[in-house]
């Protein structure tokens, strides 16, 4: 598949708080694509990183990224980010990275949760996307 980015317009009203790192709102229009919530598994099904949040959200994001090639998809084509995190102050690493995969100003509308576990002890952070193609 070949990616084809959909023009994507970021909603930030004047009268909502100043958005940093995220956008209230992305309008696209397109089919859209649902990938589920990636964690910090090898393609061999081994957890990346224990105990390293660094490390952990480096995989996700390649993991998304193996998602969306497959789709014929980059970053470029996700407009909404739900990210779990074990620990609320593992929003730091998990924003630093985000902001080295996106153009500042072009961040997709984003929601961060801390949540009590996830589906194995070691993870620390799952991220799940919805991207648009073009139909």
């Amino acid at each position: 598949m070949t990616s084809s980015i959909v023009k994507k317009e970021f909603v930030n009203p004047p009268e909502m708080a100043r958005s940093q790192g995220y956008n209230h709102a992305v309008l696209a229009k397109g089919t859209p694509v649902f990938i589920t919530g990636q964690i910090a598994l090898d393609g061999e099904g081994n957890i990346v990183g224990a105990g390293d949040i660094e490390a952990q959200v480096a995989q996700v994001w390649k993991n998304i990224q193996s998602v969306l090639a497959g789709c014929g998809a980059t970053l470029e084509n996700i407009v909404k980010l739900t990210t779990y995190a074990v620990d609320a102050r593992y929003i730091q690493a998990i924003g630093a990275e985000r902001r080295k995969l996106f153009k500042e100003g072009e961040f997709p509308a984003s929601t961060f949760l801390v949540v009590a576990a996830l589906a194995q002890p070691e993870l620390l952070v799952e991220i799940e996307a919805i991207a648009m193609v073009e139909s």
